[in-house]
């Protein structure tokens, strides 16, 4: 009996998880955080509906912590197999984890001194920095793209590049039992194809039996790359010409570092100053991208090429903040500057306090350039919020506001039926990580248009796969 069960990311957006099961062996596709409003998020300390002490291996398809978040959650809780992913997945996922087990630490730290005088009663952190650290311990050697490799009795992982960030995968599962075999593909994040600094998502090298499919952006289709770049690089020019800031809430993986590639060539190009001031105030951004020029194997050819003449990532105003006092005199500049900081959906980090400072202005702008989950200050901000309250404070919202959704990590409708269709003809597919009423619906619809059967797991559900 082969069976699938979603844990994560069923009829809604984050927390991808899937196990899969044999009577041989029992592996995990991803292990993510739940992301958003409070209530989801509180999910995260909910007990697994599995035991994690009997899962045999875990295949990790990329690097955001809505993948990876919960992994040494998995392991406090009893998992000691080994976690497969490629190169570059492996060393971005030690950069989040760290950064996610400090947060929370900080965190558990301020409420105990709030605690301390009030008397309520403070939650323990999901996990800390040795968590973090002991996990990575559990990292097999790499899995290159189009490498198969065994990962638990009677499975196999062929991982091939999504696209999506560095080092991202789908992965194809072969599982046998008793002289039959299923294949189940992992679609992962499907990257958004025709972007400069990524190789376009390809498909398994053989058909699969079943996929499980990503549904973010099914709904919709994005802007092409270069209407986008030109939409920033206008935005972004007018900004300066009023005398504002630009305020651009980036994720540290490679949405930062594509939009330091096109401010690069914009500047190089003469459509924006010379000397325009860029502060990327985000350590894991800036660690990011040192990673990202660690691993041209997973770069398109073409723009790892580039890197071997001239660094594209290297504006002459560039200015990377790492340390808090640098990050707190960014906002003493009243205007001119571009200022790049996390996180991408304004939940925490640098770019809320950017916002506090800048928001106001009628003069400044801010603009989005990734996906903001229902729930998320960048939410309502997009959604034409007219005040927004922020450390306390309600604050007019005045600055222009921007949304460019061609700079998308994820591949809009007809990309990812594009994709699928080169997969073959599979016998279902099971929509998950996209909104229930929105992504998953609309492409549902797209898929009975062209005949192809699918499902849309619900939270655990058992499903029973057919072998040949």
């Amino acid at each position: 009996m082969i069976r699938l069960s979603s844990h994560g990311a069923a009829k809604q957006v984050t927390g991808s998880c899937h196990l899969i099961e044999s009577d041989r062996a029992r592996v995990l596709v991803d292990c993510g955080m739940f992301q958003g409003g409070r209530e989801l998020e509180e999910e995260n300390a909910e007990p697994f509906a599995f035991d994690a002490s009997q899962i045999d291996a875990v295949v990790l398809t990329h690097a955001h912590l809505d993948h990876c978040g919960r992994l040494p959650l998995l392991r406090k809780r009893g998992f000691r197999g080994r976690v497969y992913a490629t190169d570059a997945t492996r060393d971005l996922t030690r950069l989040l984890l760290m950064d996610s087990a400090g947060l929370q630490e900080e965190d558990t730290r301020r409420a105990r001194r709030r605690a301390s005088r009030s008397g309520e009663k403070v939650s323990e952190p999901l996990y800390g920095l040795a968590d973090a650290l002991r996990t990575m311990d559990l990292f097999a050697r790499p899995v290159a793209y189009g490498e198969t490799r065994e990962v638990a009795p009677g499975m196999r992982a062929t991982f091939v590049d999504a696209g999506h960030i560095l080092g991202s995968s789908s992965v194809q599962l072969e599982i046998e039992e008793e002289g039959k075999r299923v294949r189940v593909l992992f679609s992962g994040d499907i990257g958004n194809p025709g972007r400069p600094l990524l190789n376009d998502p390809a498909p398994p090298p053989e058909p699969p039996d079943y996929v499980v499919m990503e549904t973010t952006y099914g709904d919709r289709d994005h802007r092409p790359w270069q209407a986008s770049v030109d939409e920033l690089v206008e935005a972004v020019s007018s900004a300066y010409q009023r005398g504002g800031n630009v305020l651009i809430p980036t994720f540290a993986l490679e949405r930062s570092q594509e939009i330091l590639y096109v401010l690069f060539h914009a500047i190089e190009e003469g459509r924006l100053p010379r000397r325009l001031p860029v502060f990327l105030d985000s350590p894991m951004a800036i660690s990011a991208t040192q990673i990202f020029m660690e691993h041209p194997e997973a770069l398109r050819t073409e723009f790892a090429e580039e890197l071997s003449r001239i660094d594209p990532l290297d504006l002459g105003g560039l200015h990377m903040t790492r340390e808090t006092a640098e990050s707190m005199a960014i906002n003493r500049i009243r205007g001119g500057a571009v200022i790049m900081a996390g996180s991408g959906m304004c939940t925490g980090g640098r770019i809320r306090h950017h916002i506090r400072h800048n928001i106001w202005n009628e003069n400044s702008s801010m603009i989005f350039v990734g996906y903001a989950a229902s729930g998320t200050l960048a939410r309502r901000i997009i959604d034409g919020a007219g005040r927004i309250r922020l450390f306390g404070d309600d604050i007019v919202v005045r600055a222009k506001i921007h949304t460019i959704n061609g700079f998308s990590a994820h591949a809009g409708q007809s990309a990812l039926l594009d994709w699928l269709q080169r997969c073959g003809k599979p016998k279902n597919v099971f929509l998950v990580h996209g909104d229930y009423d929105r992504g998953m619906q609309a492409f549902a619809a797209q898929l009975d248009r062209i005949g192809q059967p699918w499902h849309m797991s619900g939270m655990g559900e058992p499903i029973l796969l057919d072998a040949s």
